[in-house]
């Protein structure tokens, strides 16, 4: 079995060795920044080169949205914690519900603090997480591992796709087992790190990117944003209460006055509040035309 996982850790791009950071350990402070930032610049690209894959995630990500499904993230260790991160994000950033987005991590939420020992090797456990969460065949399944190998990873899409569910890889080596698997497998193919075998550096990065970029787009599509203000905010601290009047100005060129006072009106609801601005309409006929284009906001201010 050693030996076998060994021969498997020999051929994934992101277990082989560096040979710009073979002499890291006798560098100098700004020296080894320079050989991380020179291998970094080297993410935006490999994510640039599956936009392509990211696209069609996202036009699935979007229809599992307009049908009752959600989004659902699986990974372990680092890309379990970017999955569980990138779902946090979604309903103070977006004003959508917690469980349309989320995230589940081998081990569970300790794992998100310290690593748990076999968690990320026990492929039934992952079925179990998903049936705790009653996923189903309206759900879409993102699994997140720069190695394309994780069996916790590669239990949960095998069951999604036994259900009928949409499946996804997000990886960082061609030809693996999880993109065998899915229906679309996002290979950000980075090369090997920095320090050998430590994906949560240039495999990490760009799993962040990419799952910024699904989430961002899906709710762009869906009509979160207007122009490309986040104007869905949930105002639930005083920074994002003041960054909801922002907005507010910054769409309708009004003064913070009429900001502030249309969204105290509005129960501090950016988008219902551009609506009655621009519209010259109550917050009951604003809401009421918002609802007819499911909130799309400019679709609401052209008819």
């Amino acid at each position: 079995m050693a030996q076998n996982l060994l021969n498997q850790l020999t051929q994934l791009i992101t277990e082989q060795r560096n040979s710009a950071s073979m002499n890291i350990d006798r560098l100098s402070a700004l020296e080894i920044l320079q050989v991380i930032n020179n291998e970094d610049k080297k993410v935006a690209v490999a994510v640039e080169k599956c936009l392509p894959q990211i696209a069609q995630t996202v036009e699935k990500i979007v229809a599992a949205f307009q049908h009752g499904g959600r989004l659902v993230y699986v990974g372990a260790g680092t890309s379990g914690r970017l999955g569980v991160l990138d779902a946090s994000e979604c309903p103070p950033t977006f004003g959508v519900q917690p469980e349309m987005v989320i995230g589940i991590i081998a081990g569970g939420e300790q794992a998100l603090r310290q690593p748990i020992e076999g968690a990320e090797d026990n492929k039934s456990q992952a079925v179990e997480d998903l049936q705790s969460i009653d996923f189903s065949r309206k759900d879409i399944l993102i699994g997140i591992a720069a190695s394309g190998r994780t069996p916790y990873v590669i239990g949960a899409l095998e069951y999604a796709k036994s259900l009928g569910a949409k499946t996804v890889s997000l990886l960082s080596n061609p030809g693996s087992a999880m993109a065998k698997i899915s229906d679309i497998a996002i290979e950000t193919i980075v090369g090997p790190e920095v320090l050998t075998g430590s994906s949560r550096m240039k495999s990490g990065t760009a799993q962040k990117l990419v799952l910024n970029m699904l989430t961002t787009t899906a709710m762009i599509l869906l009509g979160k944003c207007y122009q490309n203000l986040m104007v869905d905010v949930q105002a639930s601290n005083e920074k994002l209460r003041a960054r909801a009047i922002k907005i507010v100005m910054e769409a309708t060129e009004c003064s913070k006055e009429i900001a502030e006072d249309t969204l105290k009106i509005a129960d501090n609801n950016a988008k219902l509040a551009i609506m009655m601005i621009l519209g010259n309409l109550n917050k009951e006929t604003a809401a009421k035309i918002l609802a007819q284009h499911h909130g799309q906001l400019r679709q609401a201010l052209s008819q």
